[in-house]
């Protein structure tokens, strides 16, 4: 089914890279009109490659793209045709660049007072608030990166996860902003921080000092809450998470692994117990997991409801089979390649989620979305650098 809740709301992004993006990209999945400006030659994004191949073709989709050239006074005239028609309006620039266009939020909220805007920063209002920041540059302040790697090897998360996630905030915000105009009538400002919302990442660890007095010390060198909790090798050679959390999974685990030794122990009754023994016990379940096949060992584990995942590759996933369920991959086209990437990540009614998730051409919409807000062909052509 594809979510129509925002249908009717027009949205005017102004972004690149991910975190603006995705925020569009979120609110075009609830059914939003949301149009991407870009400049004559494109958004830069679209020219990366190596690990930002994806960036443009994954957040970019379900928009429409009108190309601006807004060096140009008809250009500028143009973006605001367009701000004078929408509800939204997202952008991710540095605060003084925008201001110098007239297109900072306080600007904008008085020339369009029903209008949501929704700048997506690197810092919320405070001392760090003209900083620039980068996924990477916040999670290294936060203590993001130092929680990841092991002492002295600060490490960021695998994946662009606070831009994402603070699209995803910026998307939030950007409801709520809407539901507030339906009562008051006027707009919102919305500022999303990157730092802030990796600050939420961490905010577990940040609490359990604040509660106890320690700190959490380095995800790999963790102090451990359950008896099995790790990766081990089997017999094909593959590596496989075990999680064994309760007295339940530890009895079956050591039953499933023919370990009956460590059933029934008087050291070994409680959990707690379990855990002060993990020197010597997780040895010799990584030893009984080795002469076991994956194949073997997850068809096992699955009727006894041991938590376990083979450590798997993004590129596998386009092979694991519930990926694959009806609704789990949608495919699109950028640059005449045909591609397939996630979804909303929500059910319906047990339904799975939809939407046109078509990647634009550079400019592809111009002609018709400022058609119709009135402009002639000679107008349109001074506006987008034509």
């Amino acid at each position: 089914m594809k979510p129509n809740t925002l249908s009717g709301v027009r949205v005017v992004e102004m972004s690149h890279m991910i975190m603006g993006p995705s925020c569009g990209m979120f609110l075009a999945m609830f059914g939003a009109d949301v149009i991407k400006i870009e400049p004559p030659e494109g958004d830069r994004t679209r020219a990366l490659t190596g690990m930002g191949t994806g960036f443009f073709p994954v957040f970019n989709r379900g928009k429409r793209s009108v190309s601006l050239d807004l060096d140009s006074e008809a250009g500028m005239a143009a973006l605001h045709a367009l701000l004078a028609d929408a509800d939204v309006f997202i952008e991710n620039f540095r605060d003084g660049s925008l201001e110098k266009r007239g297109l900072d939020a306080a600007t904008l909220r008085k020339r369009y007072p029903q209008l949501i805007a929704a700048p997506h920063k690197g810092f919320l209002n405070g001392p760090y608030r003209d900083r620039t920041a980068l996924d990477e540059v916040v999670q290294m302040m936060t203590g993001l990166a130092y929680m990841t790697g092991p002492t002295g090897r600060p490490l960021r998360v695998g994946s662009s996860a606070n831009d994402i996630m603070a699209g995803m905030f910026g998307a939030m915000g950007v409801m709520a902003a809407l539901m507030d105009r339906d009562r008051t009538g006027e707009g919102r400002e919305v500022r999303v921080g990157l730092f802030e919302n990796c600050l939420l990442m961490v905010a577990q660890h940040m609490v359990q000092f604040d509660l106890v007095g320690t700190e959490a010390p380095p995800m790999p060198e963790r102090d451990f809450s359950w008896p099995v909790y790790d990766i081990f090798e089997t017999a094909d050679g593959k590596q496989l998470f075990i999680g064994a959390v309760t007295l339940g999974h530890w009895d079956s685990l050591c039953g499933l692994l023919g370990l009956q030794q460590l059933v029934g122990r008087d050291d070994l009754k409680s959990k707690m117990q379990q855990i002060d023994a993990r020197s010597w016990t997780i040895p010799i379940i990584a030893e009984a997991v080795r002469t076991r096949a994956l194949a073997d060992l997850e068809a096992a584990f699955l009727p006894l409801g041991i938590p376990y995942a083979p450590i798997a590759r993004p590129a596998q996933m386009y092979d694991d089979r519930h990926v694959n369920r009806p609704g789990g991959l949608l495919t699109s086209t950028y640059n005449d390649k045909a591609f397939r990437a996630p979804g909303l990540p929500l059910d319906f009614d047990g339904q799975p989620t939809d939407f046109d998730a078509a990647v634009p051409e550079i400019g592809e919409h111009t002609d018709d979305i400022l058609r119709a807000l009135g402009l002639d062909s000679s107008t349109i052509a001074a506006a987008s650098g034509k």
